[in-house]
């Protein structure tokens, strides 16, 4: 086998068999390397700087305005003697002014926008009889027939370099010879993963299914009917007025949507509890054909599920283990070419499968630079922000522009664990320190890239090595088709200790 062995965004621009050289006879295919991730806190968009503070203003301006009249009125009342209620008020003031008062105690304890908890998580582990190598993949592969020498030589290649290790876990129905999924095989793996990471979240919260009000399911691929939120419904008997919600088609950074929509209908409908469920089906993402810009979701996809449990009541944050504080998403979807880079297509032959061309680097360069931009305001010191806003008012020309150290507003930082060269890109880029990129990549040789989950799986890592303490803010990080790049922010209510439930705690029987 011949080609070259840089590796950024590849695509293969031709195949066939070496005719002269030291590769006589053998296979070759040619990688045109595309541009990476552009160095993009070299340069800043103030319209996304603007965004951020106007999320900041928005969400604060409340906050600052009901205080300020409380204040004011205990003010007034603290000039009061019990002389002057009696002589200078009559009983319609002193009604008056406790009806004020009780007003203003309401729109602050009611109306106020609410906190949301996560109460707790849980990610689901397969069985180590799924557990595949990454000789083992290839070998059956092989076998499979499904592939020509080109195809394997190239999934061999990016196996290589992917940083996924030996213990991830995929289906072998894949590489049966000649096999053709079905609806009924994607719905049982469906069922494995999602009821597996489900039992345990309900086995740690001990919230009864009845007392669950909101339910989001998102899965990219796997959409079927009836769908999967109700598959849920159904096996755990959920309650008949239930809010209901299928998730589809929005790929890896569908997990903090889903977060999202779950914040705004909790305010909605507040002193209930919202269960999300964040999958991906690896049967159903599966491509069984030579195309190479289709062969990269197989070298990466791995099984996995995670299960979150949200409320906002305010009893609730004596139990929970984090309180959401920014949430941040960002489409790019107006541009073509951010909507073409991933998408699900058939080849010549018919077969579906992800396309994935060499822009996806530059364009999730571009999106994770508007995202961060407009995050900046609300999560970075104000000292940051006034030392960057100096050197970009009194910038010179020659001068590299100052680069916001982003390692000063979070303790923890969770990057989906897409690939190993985006890992890279990323963590060169935000000038992150291997231990704020340790959990990403571990999950990435552990488990491998399970799409909307991967966040959960790394916090998960987290916790269970004991580095989750009181006040830590978490920031989980996100991308996908669209394009689109989303972070979100926990901070730790409390210490956390080693969970008795955990991915990454003994084996499954």
């Amino acid at each position: 086998m011949a080609g070259k062995q840089e590796f950024l965004s590849p695509e293969i621009v031709n195949r066939g068999v070496e005719g002269s050289g030291p590769y006589t006879g053998s296979l070759s295919f040619s990688v045109r390397v595309r541009r990476g991730m552009p160095d993009f806190l070299n340069s800043v968009n103030l319209k996304y700087v603007k965004l951020g503070y106007h999320y900041l203003v928005s969400h604060g301006l409340y906050f600052f305005t009901v205080p300020i009249l409380v204040l004011i009125f205990a003010a007034e009342i603290g000039k009061l003697t019990l002389g002057d209620v009696g002589s200078r008020y009559d009983t319609t003031d002193v009604v008056f002014a406790s009806g004020l008062l009780v007003l203003i105690v309401y729109v602050y304890h009611d109306l106020s926008p609410r906190s949301t908890y996560l109460l707790d998580f849980a990610c689901y582990r397969p069985p180590k009889e799924l557990k595949i190598t990454k000789s083992e993949f290839i070998e059956l592969g092989k076998k499979s027939g499904n592939f020509n020498d080109a195809a394997i030589d190239f999934q061999q290649w990016v196996l290589k370099n992917s940083g996924i290790g030996d213990e991830s876990y995929m289906p072998r129905s894949v590489f049966v010879p000649g096999k053709k999924i079905t609806l009924k095989e994607g719905r049982e793996e469906a069922a494995t993963v999602m009821f597996g990471a489900i039992d345990d979240l309900l086995a740690a919260t001990r919230v009864r299914p009845k007392d669950i009000r909101i339910l989001i399911v998102n899965c990219g691929i796997l959409n079927t009917t009836p769908s999967l939120s109700a598959m849920v419904i159904n096996h755990y008997k959920l309650r008949q007025d239930i809010h209901s919600f299928n998730l589809g088609g929005m790929g890896c950074a569908a997990g903090v949507i889903a977060i999202d929509l779950a914040k705004d209908l909790l305010n909605a409908h507040p002193g209930t509890y919202a269960l999300v469920v964040s999958t991906e089906i690896v049967a159903f993402t599966w491509y069984a054909g030579n195309d190479i810009d289709m062969l990269l979701p197989n070298c990466f996809f791995r099984m996995g599920a995670a299960a979150m449990l949200l409320s906002n009541r305010r009893l609730d944050r004596w139990r929970s283990k984090y309180e959401l504080k920014q949430l941040v998403r960002t489409h790019k979807g107006m541009d073509s070419r951010s909507f073409r880079c991933i998408h699900q297509r058939e080849d010549c032959q018919g077969r579906k499968g992800l396309s994935v061309n060499g822009d996806l680097l530059e364009v999730g360069g571009e999106a994770l630079k508007t995202n961060i931009t407009t995050l900046g305001p609300l999560v970075l010191p104000v000292s940051e922000q006034l030392i960057f806003f100096k050197a970009l008012l009194f910038k010179k020309r020659k001068t590299k522009p100052y680069i916001p150290d982003y390692k000063l507003a979070f303790e923890h930082v969770c990057i989906l664990a897409s690939s190993k060269r985006v890992l890279d890109e990323l963590q060169k880029n935000l000038e992150l320190t291997e231990e704020y990129m340790e959990a990403s990549r571990r999950t990435l040789e552990r488990f491998g890239n399970t799409s909307s989950s991967s966040v959960w799986y790394e916090l998960a890592y987290l916790e269970a090595n004991g580095k989750i303490k009181g006040g830590d803010r978490v920031w989980q990080l996100a991308f996908g088709s669209g394009f689109k790049c989303n972070s979100v922010v926990w901070k730790a209510l409390r210490s956390v200790g080693r969970p008795k439930r955990s991915p990454w705690i003994g084996d499954p029987a």
